[in-house]
């Protein structure tokens, strides 16, 4: 498989370091609120790209973080629940927003069982024996908030700070953010660790003579899950493009300094933002959005997992209700196409069953190429029309359900989770074909809509009627 390398600006095969498995970190969700759909954009795509990695034979483990200690996690557990001791606090806010996290991530499609997360939370030991290499090595300072890391000892060490972004040198590394994210791109010394403030959880932690209890800055969390559970250099770091300044760029940063091997991650592997009706998305524009909002609308989750895979990962994706409405036809029709397993012909034919065994195989092809999931997409349409249009005989059926199963593995679409639909279903849609036949067209419309109530969706053909799950 090919992929765009963020840190070579460049197509590479993708092949593991260690010649077996593939070993990928993903950027997962600060846990303080429901993810918005930018977020989950970021999810789909990697999701995605573990599927297409896996039918190329790789064998892949998959690590994805929860953020459960921040600026944004503290201060959002101290105003919902100030009655509480501060770790209490932080625990019970975090704990809530992980489920409506894995639940989302479920209605969208993603494959949970085969990613392993852990906790920012679970990891201080780490995060703190980083901080004290990086204090050895001269890399590290103690300053009266907590403890920094010095662009300045790492650029002089003979590393190069701004792999991943072009970077200034204004407000140098003389200035010190101690904010967890910064949007200015220059060059700043960033936080490592953070000297307890009223209210605020704490873990004790002691450097050089000084009594630092605190917790850690956000961007060593990662560098420290990452290498406590791939060991260092891994293979592929993905995330949004919005971490790669400063997140991405200060791992890299305090993962190598010190290292003979300059490498943290072999490839960084960036999607592009979500926009929403043309335009970034904020609170203060009224477009953020989140899955319970989609689900609000009456409308299905893993329609904009259709929408998200319509476009290239390293192209902004662009979301409206309107645009989310034709992914949600776009992903019925894909139904139909799926819920010919249940209404085959009765004439036995074999002619096109080595076809469908194909489809996968020719899926992954296309998807090897840079994840280009938008002509992977075209080809499936094109394939269900064609399906559709000739349905399938009895002695297909098997074929037909493995063609579904590997389209699923591809493209995380559940689509082998049709069912049949029942008796009495069947017998309304006779009914309706009675009517038509009779040219009652109040009748037949009468019974669609009655079908459609049970969420039940019907498509004419020359060949007969096809129904579908409307849901």
């Amino acid at each position: 498989m090919k992929l765009y390398n963020t840190l070579t600006r460049q197509l590479e095969d993708i092949t593991p370091l260690d010649g077996k498995t593939i070993r990928m970190y993903s950027c997962g969700p600060t846990i303080y609120d429901h993810s918005h759909i930018g977020n989950m954009s970021s999810f789909i795509f990697t999701d995605t790209l573990r599927r297409v990695l896996t039918a190329s034979g790789s064998s892949v483990q998959h690590i994805m973080n929860f953020t459960d200690v921040d600026d944004k996690t503290i201060k959002r557990a101290a105003g919902n629940y100030d009655e509480m001791e501060p770790m209490a606090a932080l625990a019970k806010l975090t704990e809530k927003y992980e489920r409506i996290f894995l639940t989302d991530m479920k209605a969208v499609g993603n494959d949970m069982a085969v990613i392993t997360f852990t906790k920012a939370t679970e990891h201080i030991a780490d995060m703190q024996k980083l901080v004290q290499q990086l204090h050895k090595d001269g890399f590290a300072y103690v300053a009266d908030d907590g403890v920094y890391f010095s662009i300045e000892a790492y650029k002089k060490s003979g590393k190069r700070y701004g792999q991943l972004a072009d970077v200034t040198t204004g407000s140098t590394s003389e200035a010190r953010i101690q904010n967890d994210e910064y949007d200015k791109e220059s060059v700043h010394d960033f936080a490592l660790w953070k000297t307890q403030k009223d209210g605020e959880p704490a873990w004790d932690f002691e450097l050089d003579g000084h009594d630092l209890k605190g917790r850690p800055g956000w961007h060593i969390e990662c560098s420290a899950m990452s290498s406590r559970e791939l060991g260092q250099p891994f293979d592929i770091h993905t995330g949004g493009v919005d971490l790669i300044f400063p997140h991405h760029e200060n791992e890299i940063a305090q993962s190598t300094a010190g290292q003979n091997d300059p490498i943290y991650a072999k490839v960084f592997a960036h999607n592009e933002h979500l926009m929403v009706d043309g335009k970034k998305m904020s609170k203060s524009l009224g477009n953020f959005y989140t899955i319970h909002d989609i689900q609000e609308k009456g409308l299905d989750p893993l329609a904009f997992r259709v929408l998200v895979l319509q476009a290239h990962y390293r192209g902004p994706a662009n979301f409206s209700w309107v645009n989310l409405e034709a992914a949600q036809n776009r992903l019925q029709d894909l139904r139909a196409l799926a819920a010919l397993r249940w209404q085959p012909r009765a004439v036995a034919h074999d002619s096109g069953t080595e076809a469908l065994e194909d489809i996968p195989a020719e899926l992954a092809n296309i998807l090897a190429d840079d994840l280009n999931t938008p002509q992977a997409m075209a080809y499936l349409s094109r394939v269900a029309a064609q399906l559709l249009a000739v349905h399938i005989e009895k002695d297909m059926v098997d074929h037909f359900e493995t063609m579904l199963r590997g389209i699923d593995d591809l493209l995380g679409l559940n689509l082998s989770a049709v069912q049949d639909i029942t008796d009495e279903q069947k017998e309304l849609i006779a009914q309706r074909e009675q009517a038509r036949a009779k040219k009652d067209w109040q009748s037949s419309d009468k019974l669609r809509d009655q079908l459609a109530a049970q969420d039940v969706g019907l498509q004419d053909h020359p060949h007969g009627v096809i129904w579908f799950p409307l849901r």
